[in-house]
């Protein structure tokens, strides 16, 4: 791996040994689909497993690093400069299912800027990095964002609007506007931080977004960045920073598929 970056190597270390625990944690969930317990006390345990791994793990390199994760929140929030950006598993509902696509998602962000980040799918053995100004990777190799010229020839993936929403008409709406104007079916997977990759090596050409977490995307940001592609953010909420809406794309379809997807920003 082209890890050249001192901060890189703390995450790609994190990530490492999270992993081995992720994965065991994986392999029983099989068993929990049939026990009446159910999987889902489980799948909330082997998060905040993974998670604790993790903060250890960059908490030992830096302690006075900030912090925000998914289920602790914020450590040493007073420090805004330096923070690590935490998704433990991102794409729960695929873990919880026995689906194996689901990833580790860890950014640094320094001065309120995504300086690095990684995004590790461990089932698949498969590592996303990139660092400002070095490019963007998947394990050995460079990766960029597709050539595709035609928005109505890309092959675009979303995540569709959560249970808890209340604008699930506008995004309904936004969905079915985008797939009239598109000859493949819009996809679907469930793990936004592996939609962002997928962006950033050209398996997709356009991802869009509402209601994301930060820890969902901040890795996914640089990634994408170094890699050739354009990241928008749109009807940002000022007063909740941590909630974003973004359209991520290659630059021959960026403009036009923007240009839908703000057909319903009002």
């Amino acid at each position: 791996m082209r890890l050249n970056s001192p901060k890189l190597n703390i995450i790609y270390k994190a990530c490492m040994k999270s992993a081995k625990s992720l994965i065991r944690d994986f392999g029983e969930i099989e068993k929990l689909q049939v026990s009446s317990k159910g999987p889902g006390d489980f799948v909330s345990s082997a998060d905040k497993r993974t998670e604790k791994i993790i903060i250890d793990e960059l908490l030992k390199a830096h302690p006075d690093y900030g912090i925000l994760s998914e289920e602790a929140g914020e450590i040493n929030k007073n420090n805004k400069d330096n923070r690590w950006i935490i998704d433990p598993i991102d794409g729960t509902t695929n873990f919880l299912n026995g689906i194996p696509h689901f990833a580790i998602s860890i950014g640094y962000e320094e001065d309120n800027e995504i300086k690095c980040g990684i995004i590790f799918d461990p089932i698949k053995n498969e590592l996303f990095f990139a660092d400002k100004g070095n490019g963007a990777f998947l394990n050995n190799s460079r990766i960029r964002v597709s050539k595709k010229k035609n928005l109505e020839d890309s092959l675009l993936v979303t995540g569709g609007p959560k249970f808890s929403s209340k604008i699930k008409e506008k995004i309904l709406k936004e969905y079915s506007d985008v797939s009239l104007e598109i000859n493949a079916p819009i996809r679907k997977f469930g793990s936004a931080a592996l939609d962002i990759s997928y962006v950033a090596c050209g398996r997709f050409d356009g991802y869009w977004q509402r209601e994301l977490n930060y820890w969902d995307i901040a890795a996914g940001i640089i990634i994408l960045k170094e890699s050739g592609g354009f990241i928008e953010h749109f009807n940002k909420d000022d007063l909740n920073p941590i909630k974003r809406n973004i359209i991520a794309s290659n630059d021959n379809i960026h403009k036009n598929l923007v240009g839908l997807i703000k057909k319903n920003i009002e």
